[in-house]
């Protein structure tokens, strides 16, 4: 019997046959790629602009001073630095975080810290700790994504409370945990970015985080608060963070990915001792002790360097930038466009007109080589048709004023479209889709 030869050689391309698909967990359903991650690996190339990615801008950082630390963490503290450690993190390092969030007024001790790998690290220790599949999350609506992709990969029901321009809505939050605690649901606790919200942009104002944590106290649920952005103020009055005014009720997560840099995957999680505990338990068996040698690295950068001068110019640079784009936006989108208009952080929320899909338009938005987030990113199982994220951290102020032409002028010919042939359909919503990882 002659054997065709082909079905005896190797596939030079793979297979795109999973042969585990039976073997896989429950919960891997849930990680499937999200469609628009392609467009990003063309949105990536030069001649693109990219509105998207929420990646810090390091060109301010002292990278010499960065180096010859590292080299005196080497030469002086290499025995230690470059052994396993303690999954809790550096006792002079929680230290160090201490005195960060103190810029904040929040009195802490190192003791209630626990360095992660980023603040992601932190709210996925924090979910594999509290969440049971099908167990109540509730987060704001929109909400940052991979937030969404990890309480989504616990299996844990995710609810939104709408938000505006002053943040989350006291009210629709009350109203949901009075209806999930009349259905016999308990919520395991809401998860807030609650000072230049990623991705809206907004800043929960201070009457309403007093209201907000009253409600939240009266439920007896645990607030999750993410502040990335807090030190990163361009404008306006600090508001102090949740945890400020809350020590038995909050989980307060910060990190240097954006005061810093994110290449040193350094953030924290403070919390009361006994979710302090489990935390690091789950830390240990995740990945055993935490990186001696960048926490060194970081702790002597602190220990040695105006990082709080360093911060004021990082701010300069992004107020810049933001000025860039809210003075684009204002001159040039078209009539039934509104967008948000952020303190600090990074981010704009766009919104458009009536029969305008932004996901469907992202194709010939990269085409035109200018790149968004569609809003259907940032909501669990639908929302966010006619909103997109728009990212000023990186890019030039030049770059921003030239994306945000490149922009209008595809939005403004879908206008065209719609007004010719009738609006598109507003479907397109996240259903069990998993958003992309590489979105900060």
């Amino acid at each position: 019997m002659s054997v065709d030869p082909r079905e005896s050689q190797p596939n030079p391309q793979g297979s795109r046959i999973d042969p585990y698909v039976g073997s896989y967990a429950a919960r891997a359903a849930g990680m499937v790629a999200s469609e628009v991650r392609a467009l990003f690996a063309v949105a990536s190339r030069p001649e693109v602009v990219s509105l998207a990615g929420g990646m810090p801008n390091i060109s301010a950082l002292p990278l010499d001073t960065l180096g010859e630390l590292a080299q005196q963490v080497v030469v002086e503290q290499g025995r230690t630095a470059l052994q396993y450690g303690s999954a809790q993190g550096d006792p002079v390092l929680r230290q160090q975080i201490c005195e960060v969030m103190a810029l904040e007024e929040i009195d802490a001790s190192p003791d209630d810290v626990i360095v992660t790998v980023g603040s992601q690290q932190a709210l996925d220790l924090i979910t594999k700790v509290f969440v049971d599949p099908g167990d109540v999350v509730l987060t704001e609506g929109p909400t940052y994504v991979t937030a969404i992709n990890t309480f989504a990969a616990y299996q844990a029901r995710i609810e939104h409370v709408v938000m505006d321009d002053d943040g989350v809505v006291p009210e629709a939050l009350e109203e949901r945990l009075a209806d999930l605690a009349r259905d016999g649901v308990r919520v395991k606790f809401f998860y807030t970015v609650p000072t230049f919200n990623n991705p809206a942009g907004v800043t929960l104002s201070a009457e309403r985080r007093r209201r907000v944590m009253e409600i939240c106290e009266r439920f007896n649920l645990l607030v999750v608060e993410d502040n990335p952005y807090g030190l990163l103020r361009y404008e306006g009055d600090p508001v102090r963070p949740l945890r400020a005014d809350s020590e038995r009720n909050v989980i307060y997560l910060g990190s240097f990915s954006k005061t810093l840099s994110p290449g040193f995957r350094i953030g924290w999680a403070l919390a009361p001792s006994a979710v302090r505990d489990k935390l690091v338990l789950a830390a240990e068996s995740a990945m055993l002790s935490h990186s001696n040698f960048n926490q060194a690295v970081v702790g002597r950068y602190l220990a040695t360097q105006p990082w709080a001068e360093q911060i004021k110019e990082f701010n300069e640079m992004y107020r810049a930038r933001r000025d860039a784009m809210l003075a684009g936006l204002e001159a040039l989108m078209p009539s039934g466009c509104s967008w948000t208009r952020p303190e600090g952080g990074f981010f704009v929320w766009a919104t458009v007109p009536e029969g305008i899909n932004v996901k469907s338009m992202l194709p010939r938005a990269v085409n035109e080589r200018v790149a968004y987030v569609p809003g259907t990113g940032f909501y669990y199982g639908g929302g966010g048709q006619r909103n997109m994220r728009l990212s000023f951290c990186y890019p030039t102020p030049e770059q921003i004023r030239e994306g945000v032409r490149r922009l209008v002028g595809v939005l403004e010919g879908e206008i065209e479209l719609r007004d010719t042939f009738g609006g598109v359909s507003a479907s397109g919503g996240r259903g069990g889709e998993a958003p992309a990882p590489d979105l900060p």
